[in-house]
């Protein structure tokens, strides 16, 4: 029995010292393989470093080229819409005064006519011909007169010259009468109405 019991032992010993050795082997392989990974290291390291600086210069270089490359862009843009505007401004102008003189060339026949007719009439006909014309560019180039006479007084179109009390019922908080016309252009109030309102 203590015979089975020794060679047991000594079995288990022999088992022992053979994970033993080979524990010591591996952890021998490690130290190896970490001396010589430790010894590659900071070689490896500072390439890795140099290389990482390098490719950061490079993206700061190419983010700075399309930095100012954006810039000079956006300056002339910048320019361009400037002179296209100022363009567009004065040829705008050109225009409105260009289509206006025909107007002013039937003002100077009627100028004229005025002196030399004495048929107030005919005078008179021409002069609201050449005021229906002048209405009708206006109303071309987006220019209404704002209803005034009759109608609620709205803050938004009409200014209040003066109050006056209104002769019928029915008019009261109605505009009486209009001092001066008012006008819109494409819906925007470029003159307001000055109106006489009812109280």
């Amino acid at each position: 029995m203590s015979e089975k019991k020794n060679k047991k032992r000594d079995v288990e010993i022999a088992g022992a010292a053979e994970l033993s050795s080979d524990v010591q082997e591996n952890e021998q392989d490690t130290i190896v393989a970490e001396s010589d990974a430790e010894g590659q290291e900071p070689m490896s390291e500072t390439d890795k470093l140099t290389a990482e600086i390098a490719e950061l210069t490079a993206k700061n270089e190419k983010l700075n080229k399309d930095y100012l490359l954006l810039m000079a862009d956006f300056d002339n843009y910048r320019k361009r819409t400037l002179r296209e505007k100022s363009e567009l401004l004065k040829s705008g102008g050109e225009n409105c005064l260009k289509d206006i003189l025909p107007v002013v060339d039937d003002f100077e026949r009627g100028l004229a006519a005025l002196c030399e007719s004495s048929d107030i009439e005919a005078v008179k006909e021409g002069m609201t011909l050449i005021y229906n014309k002048f209405k009708n560019y206006l109303g071309q180039h987006g220019i209404q007169e704002i209803p005034a006479a009759g109608e609620d007084f709205n803050t938004e179109y009409h200014e209040a010259v003066t109050m006056f009390p209104a002769p019928q019922p029915e008019l009261k908080g109605k505009v009486i009468d209009c001092v001066q016309k008012g006008y819109t252009m494409n819906d925007k109030v470029i003159r307001f109405a000055k109106v006489v309102v009812g109280e």
